[in-house]
């Protein structure tokens, strides 16, 4: 009969097909969405862990109180008021040399006898505390402090770095002893702030044992004004 009606199968089909590849559509859409939240949780995930290791195992946050480090840290200490530098540590280093920037745990004082062999007093006087000091002579090495001078090795140094108005002199350790020749393993260490230090050139503190060091200071991080890479700190005056 003409009268009845025609269906267009090409037609209804091409709907069908045009439905399906909307539904393609979102379905992909839905699985690379879920796979960016998977990368997105990946990478936060790394990078929590890799922060995590390094504040753990080579970066250390240390407060640094007292003034023995005027003016290379500290410049504005103000017990009081609780104003101090913070810096980082690495407890990762290698070769420890002049200069550097050492904390140390001062659990045990180093002296030398008159052969200049190592010993530890029979009663012990070490401060027993954490210190922060700089390298001036390493195992090897022989330093001389005398006329307001420190030698190392038969020369002067030129120390920029130290406070204004320094005076450097013994403080009893070695004062009969000068020049001595720090044995391997040791370290000969200073506070910039020389009038105010108690150092190796104490009978308390002596030479440091490479044991006793805690890690090398990189950088002061607060305040942040006064960010700093402490690492090459010996080769200018602090106030550059």
């Amino acid at each position: 009969m003409d009268n009845e009606p025609k269906i267009n199968e090409s037609d209804n089909n091409s709907e069908n097909n045009d439905n399906t590849g909307n539904n393609g559509g979102k379905e992909e859409k839905k699985s690379s969405l879920l796979q960016d939240i998977i990368d997105i949780a990946e990478s936060t995930l790394i990078t929590i862990f890799v922060i995590v290791l390094i504040f753990t195992y080579f970066l250390h946050p240390v407060n640094v109180v007292g003034r023995s480090m005027v003016p290379t840290l500290n410049k504005n200490y103000e017990s009081s008021a609780s104003v101090t530098d913070k810096i980082f540590m690495s407890t990762v280093y290698f070769n420890l040399s002049y200069g550097d920037i050492i904390i140390i745990d001062q659990d045990q004082n180093y002296l030398l006898d008159e052969n200049g062999n190592i010993y530890t007093p029979t009663v012990k006087n070490c401060l027993d505390e954490c210190i922060i000091k700089r390298i001036i002579a390493v195992g090897g090495q022989t330093i001389d402090i005398r006329d307001n001078q420190v030698i190392v090795d038969g020369k002067v140094l030129d120390e920029p770095y130290i406070a204004d108005g320094s005076t450097t002199v013994g403080l009893g350790a070695f004062d009969s002893q000068y020049p001595i020749t720090i044995p391997e393993g040791y370290y000969f260490v200073m506070g910039d702030n020389r009038n105010r230090s108690t150092d190796s050139r104490a009978p308390q503190v002596g030479l440091i044992k490479a044991e006793q060091i805690y890690g090398v200071a990189l950088m002061r991080y607060s305040p942040i004004k006064d960010f700093k890479i402490l690492t090459d700190s010996w080769k200018e005056s602090a106030d550059e």
